[in-house]
């Protein structure tokens, strides 16, 4: 093992949202900050702005397996990168609900209150979207919470066919509202990021270090086993360790969950922080679809999302319990609809005169539905030597099912 000669202030594990966001934060401080990446730069051309990529070459998932309950291997949706998943996450920043926060019941069971409320948050939510330069339109939304500012910039205008649908979604009684957006207002990368916005200015700080290509594999304590002293780390096949007064993982919520788990030792036979049998447990990654509706006009397949309905947030008169969040996805390219349809239906419809998938992409538009699933202490990250395992079965089904079959009968397409 390599002993770095170098001791930290503060190492942050990860340039997702939080480790760019907090690297952006105190880089001004004059602490000695070094920040670790398991990827590296992406190329412009390579990033979010290629839908083709993501669906059909799946270029994001990270090339590593893990495991199911049933020990079944699967590629995580990941992305190892500068930026981590915002690379890829399309600028939606949206706010949480002030009953979020408190107790919420569900269909299928209880969402419990949180430690914190949304009055804490709200000072580094205005923060945040100062930051990552949010487009929006504050009171557009019934359901959104009190802002103490404004948006910094006024809300995306919609496509002709987007403004369409908002006009009838009106005179149907419900609410859609703009979707805030972070967008750097650059023609040629739009989108904001992590990367863009947290880790390229903290850089330019002399106090700040930064090393790609840095898998992080283990923490070590000091010999009482109450500080986390050191990060071990793989570079380029050598192992290094690099010591610190302060570490924050910021590796996503399996991977930070894994790593605590992986650093085991006598003091810590069930890994750090782990005491209470808890890191890793009461996993929740909500309940998506992706829904197309079929258009009798065309369209350029290329134009981003902009609008949301949340008028089924917490329930409606049918059913009193939260249904879910639903966002336009845009448009949809050709390539999307290849990769996405059935196999059967992607062979057939090329073969369709005068309507195959290329007609089908320009006269579709794409929604997204998602919907809360709730805490399951069985739901969990686990670690069984090398390989990492997910336990999970989705929960409060029948409330995502209600938020997609009602609202879009008419629609058609849809996949989970």
């Amino acid at each position: 093992m390599i002993i770095d000669d170098q001791i930290y202030d503060l190492i942050i594990v990860g340039t997702g949202a939080g480790g760019g966001t907090l690297a952006y934060k105190l880089a001004a401080s004059g602490k000695k900050i070094l920040i670790l990446e398991r990827g590296n730069f992406m190329p412009l051309e390579e990033q979010n702005r290629s839908n083709v990529d993501i669906f059909k070459r799946e270029r994001y998932h990270a090339p590593e397996q893990w495991y199911d309950s049933a020990g079944e291997p699967f590629s995580p949706q990941m992305n190892y990168a500068i930026g981590g998943n915002t690379k890829i996450y399309g600028a939606v920043l949206t706010r949480f609900r002030e009953q979020d926060f408190e107790t919420v019941n569900h269909q299928s069971g209880v969402s419990p209150e949180w430690g914190v409320k949304y009055a804490d948050f709200e000072p580094y939510y205005t923060a945040a979207e100062q930051l990552y330069q949010v487009h929006g339109q504050v009171g557009a939304d019934p359901t959104e919470p009190p802002h103490s500012q404004h948006y910094p910039f006024p809300a995306v205008s919609h496509e002709p066919q987007i403004e369409s649908i908002v006009e009838g979604l009106t005179q149907q009684g419900l609410h859609p509202a703009p979707l805030p957006l972070g967008l750097t207002r650059q023609t040629d990368d739009p989108t904001n990021d992590s990367e863009v916005s947290g880790i390229v200015p903290a850089l330019k700080h002399p106090n700040v270090n930064l090393k790609t290509g840095a898998k992080v594999v283990c923490l070590h304590t000091n010999p009482s086993g109450r500080v986390v002293k050191g990060v071990e780390a793989e570079i380029a096949g050598q192992c290094y360790l690099f010591l610190a007064d302060l570490v924050v993982l910021s590796c996503g919520a399996v991977n930070s969950a894994a790593l605590l788990l992986r650093s085991s030792s006598d003091r810590h036979p069930n890994g750090l922080a782990n005491s209470s049998g808890l890191v890793g447990r009461n996993l929740m990654k909500s309940l998506m679809t992706v829904v197309v509706q079929l258009s009798t006009k065309p369209n350029s397949g290329a134009f981003p999302k902009t609008v949301c309905v949340n008028d089924f947030y917490g329930g409606d008169r049918d059913f009193p319990y939260p249904m879910g969040h639903i966002q336009n996805a845009g448009g949809l390219l050709t390539d999307i609809i290849f990769a996405e349809a059935p196999p059967m239906f992607s062979v057939l419809a090329k073969f369709m005169p005068g309507f195959g998938l290329k007609q089908l992409a320009t006269h579709s538009i794409g929604w997204w539905a998602q919907t809360e699933d709730l805490p399951n202490p069985d739901h969990r990250v686990r670690v069984e030597g090398d390989k990492l395992y997910i336990d999970y079965t989705p929960n409060n089904v029948e409330a995502h099912d209600r938020l997609i079959y009602p609202t879009f009968r008419p629609l058609t397409v849809t996949s989970r």
